[in-house]
């Protein structure tokens, strides 16, 4: 069984607060490790710690790069492109907000001949020792970062190219999410929105709104909510985005949930609110009592014993209660409308029997809202032999019934009156309240 985690998305979201918050769910660290070395990437290392934003405690992850040149052991030829920098992937510009500033000018500037395009970094994801599940989900990240930017560019997505500074940080959180998400077993992920700042940042070729570009893109492909905040500053980074994108299975929480386990990620940068990731680990809770439907489906051409075997069949398949009522149909036909109050959970049993036993083509289901008297069943003793009783309560109102076929029995072997069995037992069971 796959587990459901929850993307909060209160503080936005980016790449090294997704990875801190999965490692803070207890995710393998030590796999995490074996994996970013066989990737056998130079330039970078990493720490994983824990920090307070607001008070709040929570992992941190972050990424370090080298001062000195980063070079990436690759079996792959080097590109070395001179074209014009609107044709560069501008990723590590504002992929840092929330890990590092973007004011590493310095690098990008010693590095900025060295790219990587899409079937680069897909060559070194495919030469690190992961599973198939972490390889093909981190590709997908990937791939939805890449096309984000060529929209953004005007460019196809092979000509989309990685600074290499800013493609091993990608990298990095790109891979350890994925290695981190197939760690916890996680096969199902609910976003239901992520709150993003306003404003302005500063990347090599000016100043660009927020959210950036490539935010917007992703957002816009993927159908995830922002929800806009009156905060300075980008909450939401494409890697963040995409990573939220690639996993997301659902957009609404279910009703009632049970949070089994909770991971905060951390990040840098300061924001008037704690700037945390939370991410939980999360079960559906449901309600065995009232969650049931009316199906009805109108029929003019049975004849009464296969309605009546049809009815059978339901309340043997487990409806709470089957019934006719006579209608007029198309063309002033004479028939009825079957109707039958199911459990949510046998919604699909009763839907086959009604179709395999009756001649409708169509069956129409609503949820129904249900007030019950709490029941219970007793024992009386009547001068006619024991017989069962339904107690039936609700506030000050309470009602007792006998059970037909108690009563039944108990008349035939006493050679008296349904009636007076009825009413004898009617008459024990107020006696013994």
């Amino acid at each position: 069984m796959g587990k459901t985690l929850y993307l909060e998305g209160r503080s936005g979201i980016s790449g090294d607060m997704t990875v801190a918050a999965l490692l803070d769910l207890g995710a393998n660290a030590e796999k995490l490790d074996s994996v970013l070395k066989s990737l056998n990437v130079e330039g970078f290392h990493y720490e994983i710690g824990r920090r307070k934003s607001c008070g709040i405690e929570g992992c941190s992850f972050d990424v370090i790069l080298h001062d000195h040149e980063a070079h990436v052991h690759c079996h792959e030829h080097e590109h070395h492109h001179h074209e014009d920098h609107d044709h560069c992937h501008e990723h590590h510009h504002h992929h840092h907000d929330h890990d590092h500033d973007h004011e590493h000018h310095h690098h990008e500037h010693r590095h900025h001949h060295e790219h990587r395009n899409f079937a680069d970094v897909c060559a070194i994801i495919n030469r690190g020792v992961m599973s198939d599940r972490a390889r093909t989900l981190a590709k997908k990240i990937f791939a939805i970062i890449a096309d984000a930017e060529s929209i953004a560019h005007g460019i196809p997505v092979e000509e989309v190219h990685f600074h290499e500074v800013g493609a091993i940080d990608s990298i990095a959180d790109i891979v350890a999410a994925a290695v981190l998400i197939d760690d916890l077993e996680i096969t199902d992920c609910i976003v239901t929105g992520i709150s993003e700042g306003e404003g302005f940042v500063r990347c090599q070729h000016g100043t660009i709104p927020v959210p950036v570009p490539a935010v917007i893109n992703i957002a816009s492909r993927s159908r995830i909510p922002l929800r806009r905040t009156g905060v300075n500053g980008e909450m939401v980074t494409p890697t963040g985005i995409a990573i939220a994108a690639a996993l997301r299975t659902a957009d609404k929480l279910p009703e009632e949930y049970i949070i089994e386990k909770i991971g905060i990620g951390t990040g840098k940068k300061e924001f008037p609110h704690a700037n945390i990731l939370r991410a939980m680990l999360i079960k559906e809770e449901h309600q065995d009592s009232d969650d049931v439907f009316m199906l009805e489906a109108n029929i003019d051409d049975c004849s009464g014993e296969v309605l009546g075997y049809a009815m059978e069949k339901l309340l043997s398949s487990g409806a709470v209660d089957v019934h006719y009522t006579p209608c007029f149909m198309k063309k002033n036909r004479p028939g009825y409308i079957l109707g039958a109050i199911v459990p949510g959970a046998l919604v699909e049993k009763a839907e086959e029997v009604i179709f395999e036993h009756t001649s409708t083509i169509g069956i129409r289901k609503r949820p129904l809202e249900r007030s019950c008297m709490a029941r219970e069943m007793m024992e009386v003793t009547t001068p006619y032999g024991a017989v069962a009783v339904k107690k039936c309560s609700w506030k000050h109102i309470e009602k007792l019934y006998p059970e037909y076929e108690s009563v039944k029995a108990a008349a035939e072997k006493s050679a008296v009156s349904f009636k007076e069995v009825y009413d004898a037992a009617v008459q024990a069971a107020n006696g013994s309240r």
